[in-house]
This record gives C-alpha cells, sequence and structure tokens, in this order.
C-alpha cells in the first residue's frame, strides 16, 4: 500500500493517515491509496476510525493535472470510484471521526464529510472550491453539506467557492467541535478512543437510525428503529451492562463490542 494513504490498528481504534506532502494532495497516487486504506480499515473492522493527515495542512485538494483530458467518459469513471469510498466510509458500521486542521479543500472536506463526526483546530479552513476549474464536487460533498446545514448553505459554499472558518462551519452544524490549534490530535484521539470503547453495535444501530431518518424522513427512521434496535436486547454489552448498571450504579459498565 502506498504510503500516501495507510491505515494502521492501535488497539480497538484504526486510524488511516494522509502523508503525501508537502500539500497533501489528491493526486494520482492518492487516489489510487485512499480507497485501498479505506478498504483495509472496512475489512480490518476496529471498533472506531480516525481519520487524520501529517503535515501543516490536512490537504490542499486535488491535483488539477488529475481532470487534464478527461473524457465525458473519464469523469464518469473517476466520480464513480471516488463515491465508492464516500459510501464505504459511511457504510462502515462502527463511528468514524475526522481531525482537520490547517486547510482542507475539495476532496479532502468531501473526505471529513464522509465521517460521522468532524472535529477542527481553530485555524482550519475549508472550501469546496471546485469553481475555479470550472467543476462541481464530484465525491458528494454538495449534498453532504446540504444534509448537514440545508440546501441554501450548499449552494452558497459551492457557488461561491470561499474559504469558510471551522468556528463558521461549527455553527452551521458541518463540524462537530473546534479545539485549540495544537490541541486537535490528542483531543480528536481521545474522542476516537473513547468512541471505540463504546458499545460497537449500538453504534452501528444509531448510524443506521439517522440514515435511515436523511434517507426516509422521520416517519421512515420510525419504521426501522425495532429491526436496528430490537438485537440489541441480546448482545452481550447490552445483558453485561444492565447488570452492571443495577449492581454498581451508571458510569461502571464496559463493552467488548459483541
Amino acid at each position: 500500500m502506498s504510503d500516501t494513504a495507510r491505515y494502521e490498528r492501535d488497539g480497538d481504534l484504526g486510524v488511516i493517515t494522509i502523508a503525501n506532502p508537502p500539500l497533501n494532495l489528491f493526486d494520482a497516487d492518492l487516489i489510487g491509496a485512499l480507497p485501498r486504506a479505506v478498504a483495509a480499515a472496512a475489512d480490518d473492522a476496529p471498533r472506531a476510525l480516525l481519520i487524520r493527515a501529517e503535515g501543516k495542512l490536512f490537504t490542499g485538494g486535488v491535483d488539477v493535472a488529475v481532470f487534464k483530458g478527461l473524457s465525458e467518459a473519464d469523469g464518469r469513471a473517476l466520480t464513480a470510484d471516488l463515491l465508492e469510498v464516500t459510501h464505504q466510509l459511511e457504510d462502515m458500521p462502527f463511528p468514524t471521526v475526522a481531525a482537520v486542521h490547517g486547510l482542507c479543500l475539495t476532496a479532502g472536506f468531501e473526505l471529513s464529510l464522509a465521517c460521522d463526526l468532524i472535529w477542527a483546530d481553530t485555524s482550519a479552513r475549508f472550501g469546496l472550491v471546485e469553481i475555479v476549474v470550472g467543476l462541481t464536487p464530484l465525491m458528494g460533498g454538495t449534498q453532504r453539506v446540504a444534509e448537514r446545514a440545508g440546501p441554501a448553505r450548499a449552494r452558497e459554499l459551492v457557488m461561491t467557492g470561499e474559504l469558510y472558518p471551522a468556528e463558521t462551519l461549527e455553527r452551521w452544524g458541518v463540524v462537530n467541535r473546534v479545539v485549540a490549534d495544537g490541541e486537535l490530535d490528542e483531543q480528536a484521539t481521545k474522542l476516537a478512543r473513547r468512541l471505540a470503547a463504546g458499545p460497537t453495535r449500538a453504534n452501528a444501530a444509531t448510524k443506521a437510525i439517522v440514515r435511515a431518518q436523511t434517507d426516509a424522513g422521520t416517519r421512515g427512521a420510525d419504521a426501522a428503529t425495532a429491526d436496528l434496535g430490537a438485537p440489541l436486547f441480546e448482545t452481550r454489552d447490552l445483558q453485561r451492562a444492565v447488570e452492571t448498571f443495577l449492581s454498581e450504579g451508571p458510569g461502571k459498565a464496559t463493552f467488548e463490542g459483541r
């Protein structure tokens, strides 16, 4: 696997690291390596996944050279490949966290939007700036900003091609949490480890219920809740947690992901 995107296991936590200096551009190498790293995470099935990047910025976006000379058919194939990564991340049955620092543009922003939670440092800046080359986002970023912040915000962000500070996107509901510069790695890793130590199957059910709501509305999610939630009563995690709660009180249970 190329070192531009690598997957590693650290206990119950999986970590994908982007390392394509100096700008972590989504060039041909990274575009090829990232799906392999995501597939490795899916196959390994940790109890939570953290996506981070090395260097001074998360990513400067896609290397525009990738687009040179592409036909419509080539564009369709590229879009399908990028969306496959997005869908695979979204479909993982465990929590996923993106830790974003510095600049985060185009495909990197879209990658973070495929995660359950986005944590960013104070100096982080986000943008879907494909408009500068006459393109629209292909990895699902537009619709996922619309899902998180509404269609008007999605149109604004994509059509203007402006950069937005993390605090603005936190206010819009796109970014979950903004932390002080220099603390992101520690804080995001702490969060990811906390999620990895949680009831993995309950977290998977939560993800599926939220997806049902976004796909089919609140009543659609209601219709799916019993199928997703009722099997949890027979999990070892729930049974042990109930026993622990009754004997020792709340907050004492530990979970195994079973």
